[in-house]
């Protein structure tokens, strides 16, 4: 694990979540840096995400710290705005800077008041508890209902990325409950990530779903310091980034609440990637598609039933689809397959759809999501308890 250099971290318990487990994180460049984020499409929008667009617009994109709590959204709350503001200015308070330079973000509980108090009181303690080789210990300390860290890193023409993500359930991001975080010690401007961020984003973040609920508090910023010295260019730079963002969020919807399998669809020959992106999530939130892999259900006629509802045009008679490389549907009906030993396959960890539209169209897309299961009822209907 080669971290970027120029950073330190560092995470404390606080006191807002019930379990006593560390719940704030500090990610630190010990230079300004450049930074460009994206935030939830969600129409409620949490606190932190209102004062780090604001943060990013006023600074110009130049950030010295992002600031994370767990266990609580700080969304729908009366005092939300003035808790964001009061825990970011007693961090830019001890690191010497402008508030208007550091980041915050939240996830948790939707609609309880957040106690600034038990962050402020803890950001001498995480200050001082910075340290370059404590990133695990960061990414640890965003997790909610992850059963797992989730970590991510390149090395590209002399420059390093390191990325740490946190999400497991309200998982639909459409930017982008998500938190993504990537550091690198290449120098390149905020125009530039933004740019490269968002073309990552929605080859990434932006094809997952393991509920099809966008969470309030969705982000992931991306900050680049020039610490290394070396210049990357721009395209191999953006294929590892890329990188960076697919492996994060796959490991999402891996963790998926309550989830056995990751379940990868592949949508080609639609008459745009539009309509391919379109397709897929149709398949992908699809609650029979998704229950059906669960139990290793050949049934390809839910995956058929629930593309027709995506709203994108093919003809249902040109259709072939394969589950697990194996040929279940040709032209729209049945193709004759082995049922039991399909069903065998089905069982794996992994679980792959192609859905093929016969023709000229070139429109393709790749989507992940994954199986449902009773756990994710369980997990979920005592989310607040």
């Amino acid at each position: 694990m080669n971290l970027p250099r120029g950073y330190r971290y560092s995470s404390v318990y606080a006191g807002v979540r019930k379990a006593a487990k560390d719940d704030v994180a500090l990610i630190v460049s010990d230079v300004p840096a450049a930074g460009a984020a994206v935030f939830t499409r969600n129409r409620v929008v949490a606190a932190p995400v209102t004062v780090a667009r604001e943060n990013l617009r006023r600074s110009r994109g130049r950030v010295r710290a992002l600031l994370i709590n767990a266990g609580n959204a700080n969304c729908a709350t009366r005092t939300g705005e003035r808790v964001a503001r009061e825990c970011i200015a007693a961090v830019a308070r001890e690191l010497g800077t402008a508030a208007d330079e550091i980041l915050p973000a939240s996830t948790g509980v939707i609609g309880v008041e957040l106690d600034s108090r038990l962050i402020v009181d803890c950001v001498p303690r995480l200050v001082k508890g910075l340290d370059e080789k404590r990133f695990e210990d960061a990414a640890a300390a965003i997790l909610t209902t992850d059963t797992r860290l989730k970590t991510a890193f390149a090395e590209v023409q002399g420059a390093r990325i390191a990325g740490m993500t946190k999400g497991s359930g309200m998982i639909h991001p459409r930017m982008a409950t998500t938190l993504g975080f990537i550091v690198t010690d290449a120098p390149f401007t905020p125009a530039a990530l933004r740019a490269m961020l968002h073309r990552g984003v929605e080859r990434s973040y932006n094809r997952i779903s393991v509920d099809g609920d966008t969470s309030t508090n969705d982000m992931v910023a991306v900050v680049a310091n020039g610490a290394s010295g070396a210049r990357p260019s721009p395209k191999e730079f953006e294929a590892a980034l890329g990188g960076v963002l697919e492996s994060l969020a796959a490991q999402i919807v891996r963790d998926g609440e309550g989830a056995r399998k990751l379940i990868t669809i592949e949508v080609e020959g639609a008459s745009s990637d539009a309509a391919a992106e379109k397709i897929a999530r149709a398949i992908a939130n699809s609650p029979l598609v998704k229950t059906a892999v669960a139990g290793s259900d050949p049934n390809w006629g839910r995956i058929l039933s629930s593309a027709g509802t995506a709203g994108a045009p093919f003809d249902p008679r040109r259709v072939d689809i394969d589950l697990q490389g194996c040929a279940v549907c040709r032209e729209g009906v049945a193709a004759d397959f082995d049922e039991s030993e399909l069903k065998e396959k089905l069982g794996a960890a992994e679980c792959r759809i192609r859905f093929t539209i016969r023709g000229r169209g070139r429109g393709r897309a790749r989507f992940w999501t994954c199986d449902l299961t009773e756990d994710y009822i369980r997990i979920n209907a005592s989310y607040r308890t």
